[in-house]
């Protein structure tokens, strides 16, 4: 897993990248919905990712999945800047 930060045109870029191979075609959206688990552990109530993303576009930000097929995903939280 790495992890990177960025700024860019008024935004502060934050993305993990996580080997995880990938993602079924068509999939990263769904990983957003509420109460969707997926791999075996089934330990949480599925909505992380879904609340994240809420919080995230409260503050007029975005989460973002880049999905590389059998290879690995990156997840991209971009905030804008505080305002001075």
């Amino acid at each position: 897993m790495s992890l990177r930060t960025a700024i860019e045109s008024g935004y502060v870029r934050i993305e993990v990248e996580e080997e995880c191979g990938g993602l079924p075609a068509g999939k990263a959206q769904e990983l957003f919905r509420p109460y969707d688990r997926r791999g075996s552990d089934r330990s949480g109530l599925g909505l992380g990712l879904a609340i994240s993303r809420q919080d995230v576009a409260a503050s007029g930000g975005r989460i973002e999945v880049q999905d590389l097929p059998g290879r690995e995903c990156i997840f991209s939280i971009v905030v804008p800047l505080a305002a001075a």
